[in-house]
């Protein structure tokens, strides 16, 4: 396992979209590992594999809170089969959009269905967290960050924010 690097914003590679994984192999599942170790240093809940740039469908969860046991889930070409007409409004924030945070308003619960590490086609439904997490992350897939949900004045401020800080990092 390695860590990767977390790419951020305004980086234009967190709006592309993902490539389909075609066959679950060894170097998808490493791809995998580095993941889990990269959100978990982080620290994170999720992150899609766009996030360290590389542009495959893959998306690492774990919502287990500091003090409980690690429930690692990895999610091969997740897509969302079925949303609830409910919503629910959660503060989310995102590890390449650090110590930014804001309520987004999605689908209360929803199913994905997604190949395992093994390959096979599984079928999730999700809620609360759970939902939220899953369809943060399968939007980063389809080049969409939570900010997108934003009025367009917040979300213009943001990323000039952002921008402001690229610029200085980058004549340092």
């Amino acid at each position: 396992m390695a860590l990767r690097e977390i790419i951020v914003i305004p980086d234009p590679r967190l709006k592309l979209v993902s490539e389909p994984i075609a066959t679950v192999d060894t170097e998808v599942r490493k791809l995998a590992d580095d993941m889990m170790e990269t959100m978990y240093e982080a620290p994170g809940i999720g992150l899609a594999a766009i996030q360290i740039a590389v542009p495959r469908r893959v998306v690492t969860i774990d919502l287990a809170r500091k003090d409980e046991p690690k429930q690692p889930v990895v999610l091969i070409n997740p897509e969302i089969i079925w949303r609830s007409d409910e919503l629910s409004i959660y503060e989310e924030g995102c590890l390449s959009i650090p110590e930014y945070y804001e309520e987004v308003e999605r689908p209360a619960k929803c199913r994905i269905r997604y190949q395992d590490l093994d390959g096979k086609v599984q079928e999730l439904d999700c809620e609360g967290l759970m939902a939220t997490c899953v369809q943060h992350e399968i939007d980063h897939l389809n080049g969409v960050l939570f900010i997108d949900y934003l009025s367009r004045l917040k979300r213009e401020r943001v990323m000039k924010k952002f921008a402001k800080a690229a610029r200085r990092e980058a004549l340092a």
